[in-house]
């Protein structure tokens, strides 16, 4: 029913003072949270129409400020979204849902002909935005498309969920715990503590950003807020089980098994295989259909998938087997795969901050127990994972895609990308690092790449990105360049999965020329060109380990790393190995490498030799947007890259 409680001014909520450099909160269970984008005292009050927006449905609905900001924080990170629905049919700052059967059918990982699409459409929770229409009054359509709507909406909610539970409309927010935990959605007392726990541990660090919109947001860090997990009793919900899985505790984990014919049963790493890449994906699809395709015989399936609105798990392969998830089985025998309910096109938008937590805690967990090193030759996207063959090469998904902040994602994994910005001289390295936010790009998105149905005609769009875009020359008027693979003969283009004209965040090239506003870099097997001024895209890259050719002629590059045919025991069928044909690095270029080089590898599932070991090694390089591989004794390492100066 509607609100009809007075419109009036709460009292003051209590002070508390300001709390700086804390790293995680711990609560109910030892689960760690991460905290990001903290707010401190030199951070400036805002009074943006957003921020106005907060204060007011606060009052008028006697939620603490707090509570309400925190909960967007997670659902949103404050994005406004103007008007699109997100993977899980959620729509505005406070990711109010209105499910609908086509959102859970289409696309072509969707459930289109599946049976328990409808049922699944129907659940109640999938439409709290039908929920907030009823208390506030307001229409569907405005909760959609106006922020204020939708922030009274969600305010609205959590009072409704409060008195639902016999809370008191207090200006505690410590009392709002079990509201907290019940707007999360979760169905289980874990899913329910670990939301919680990251909008407490958001209230209690702080959070300050600009959101795409260039509106400017702050909550102040508040170190007295407490979680009261206790209080999740009252929501009556099982206790759920998250055996078989393999999670870090932040998490709300379960299991459900992919199809046997989906992967490969092995026994990583005990059987000597190397696991040194963690692969990021999105679905394209909702999070109940990328479980359900994964269970399908013949699809494919990755290690974990990560729900959108309140970042639940669900592991679908044990690591120690492989998952058939990144389009070249090399990448997959060295990898764990991550997928996240989204669309590449509409990532930035509905890539959660509790999704980019939760994500951020899992491959911390998997980097640890894997050794695997925090940087982006190693933590990378589908779109940076090179086709096996040359065939194959063009034909690679490219999501997670322009909309994926590696930036902020680094930052959670501590391992920040930015810096002191800059460019060093011809031959040192440079890490991409243009920020996010402020750095909009335009991308044309036609309808075969948006299988939500949204985009009907091709159209070009200025958003957010997370990457730079490359010139044949110094020049804002030059072609973009064009890979080899997708325009052996003509320009890049400007649309989203042409992935070759950019270079992202994180990753590191080497100097090729600097003329004044721009800079070069080899790239490709190409001398390419971006727009650079004051090094402002660029952190000089400190300890990059640097390839050149060992010799006076072209080195190829190769998409696998299999031993030579001559190593294969008797009765084996040796994989093919081939230089990619598009591609070599010639006489005279540089690529950052990763330090150590790996062993060329193959895996045979029914053999009694299972893992086959060749004597030869190869080095992953940053090689142009995707990562190659090189032969250790074709390339000469040089001295690292120190300041870049």
């Amino acid at each position: 029913m509607t609100d009809k409680t007075p419109s009036h001014r709460r009292r003051a909520l209590r002070r508390r003072p300001l709390v700086l450099g804390a790293a995680a909160l711990v609560v109910a269970g030892a689960i760690t949270v991460p905290v990001v984008a903290q707010a401190t005292q030199d951070t400036p009050a805002q009074d943006t129409a957003l921020q106005r927006m907060f204060t007011e449905a606060a009052e008028d609905y006697h939620v603490p400020r707090e509570v309400l900001m925190a909960v967007a924080y997670q659902q949103s990170a404050w994005e406004t979204h103007q008007g699109e629905h997100s993977a899980s049919g959620g729509y505005g700052p406070m990711h109010l849902t209105d499910v609908t059967t086509g959102m859970l059918t289409g696309g072509a990982a969707g459930m289109a002909g599946r049976a328990e699409a409808r049922a699944l459409a129907r659940d109640k929770a999938r439409h709290t935005l039908r929920d907030a229409a009823g208390l506030t009054g307001l229409s569907a359509a405005e909760l959609r498309a106006d922020p204020a709507a939708n922030i009274r909406g969600g305010a609205a909610l959590l009072a409704s969920y409060q008195r639902q539970l016999d809370g008191p409309l207090s200006d505690d927010p410590e009392d709002w715990y079990a509201a907290v935990a019940r707007y999360g959605q979760a169905t289980d007392r874990r899913g329910a503590a670990a939301y919680a726990g990251r909008v407490f541990a958001t209230m209690r660090h702080g959070a300050a950003r600009e959101t795409s919109d260039g509106q400017r947001v702050r909550l102040a860090a508040d170190s007295a807020v407490t979680p009261a997990p206790a209080q999740l009793d009252a929501l009556d919900l099982p206790t759920g089980t998250d055996a078989g899985t393999e999670c870090p505790a932040t998490l709300d984990c379960a299991f459900v098994p992919a199809h046997p014919s989906n992967g490969q049963v092995a026994d990583r790493p005990a059987n000597g295989t190397v696991i040194d890449q963690i692969v990021i994906h999105d679905t394209e699809g909702s999070y109940a259909s990328a479980i359900a395709n994964a269970q399908l015989a013949g699809t494919a399936s990755a290690h974990y998938v990560i729900r959108s609105s309140d970042a639940a798990v669900t592991q679908m392969v044990p690591t120690e087997n492989l998952a058939f998830h990144a389009g070249n089985y090399v990448a997959n025998m060295h990898s764990v795969g991550i997928e996240h309910e989204a669309f590449a096109a509409h990532g930035a938008t509905w890539y959660t901050e509790t999704q980019y937590q939760a994500t951020a805690e899992l491959v911390k967990y998997l980097a640890a127990r894997f050794d695997i090193p925090l940087d982006r030759r190693h933590i990378v996207g589908h779109d940076n994972v090179v086709g096996p063959n040359s065939a194959l090469v063009s034909g690679v998904h490219w999501d997670p895609g322009p909309y994926w902040d590696w930036e902020h994602f680094m930052d959670l994994l501590g391992v920040p990308v930015r810096g002191a910005h800059g460019v060093g001289g011809v031959g040192t390295a440079v890490t991409i690092a243009p920020g996010f936010t402020h750095n909009r790009n335009t991308v044309r998105i036609c309808p075969s790449d948006d299988p939500t149905g949204a985009t009907t005609e091709c159209t070009d769009t200025t958003r957010a990105s997370n990457f730079v875009y490359l010139r044949t020359a110094p020049r804002a008027s030059a072609p973009l360049f064009g890979d080899q693979a997708l325009h052996p003969s003509e320009p890049g283009t400007t649309r989203i999965n042409d992935w070759g004209s950019t270079a992202q965040a994180g990753q590191q090239f080497v100097v090729a020329g600097r003329e004044g506003d721009w800079t070069a870099i080899w790239f490709s097997g190409t001398k390419v060109w971006f727009h650079n001024p004051h090094g402002r895209n660029t952190v000089p890259a400190r300890d990059a380990t640097i390839v050149t050719p060992a010799g006076t002629g072209p080195v190829p590059v190769y998409g696998t790393s299999y031993p030579d045919a001559a190593e294969i025991p008797a009765g084996l069928s040796p994989s093919t190995q081939a230089p990619l044909s598009m591609y070599t690095v010639p006489a005279g270029q540089a690529y950052v490498a990763t330090p150590v080089p790996r062993r060329t590898t193959d895996y045979f599932p029914s053999a009694a030799t299972k893992v086959v070991f060749g004597a030869k090694k190869m080095y992953t390089i940053q090689y142009g947007h995707r990562t190659s591989l090189v032969y250790e004794n074709d390339v000469t390492v040089g001295s690292r890259a120190h300041s870049g100066h």
